[in-house]
């Protein structure tokens, strides 16, 4: 049986052949740069449209707001090949590497290749600060 990429990921394996150079065959990452979620972030609620929201990429996160004063956040790492979404247009969060597509309300796939929703995050609402946490 031949052992899939996936399979590779999550046994580490393919973690290791990545560190040491050892390149996967198949979906490429775009060029996009893979963070991974960190937290506390912190960002002032104005940054985050109503409608829409804003992509924190150097934080690892995408706030949402998709009705006022409704806060959410995910993972920007799209699950389906480890690219980060790149932008938050018509209530859709959109990673540039395959055209996967999530919604703003709830982060699960609006349009594939992706088969998962991107990981969500917890949104305190401090007066016009928000906290994002893993």
């Amino acid at each position: 049986m031949a052992t899939t990429r996936r399979a590779l990921l999550r046994s580490g394996l393919g973690l290791a052949a990545l560190a040491t150079g050892t390149a996967l065959s198949g979906c490429s990452g775009g060029g996009s740069q893979q963070v991974t979620p960190s937290g506390p972030f912190e960002v002032d609620s104005s940054q985050v449209p109503v409608g829409s929201g804003t992509v924190f990429g150097k934080a690892g996160y995408v706030v949402t707001q998709p009705t006022k004063g409704s806060y959410k956040a995910f993972s920007a790492v799209c699950p389906h090949a480890g690219c980060d979404v790149s932008k938050v247009s018509d209530g859709q969060i959109i990673c540039p590497c395959h055209g996967s597509r999530f919604a703003i309300a709830d982060g699960s796939v609006t349009q594939g290749p992706a088969t998962s929703g991107l990981g969500a995050a917890t949104v305190t609402v401090e007066g016009s600060k928000l906290k994002i946490s893993a």
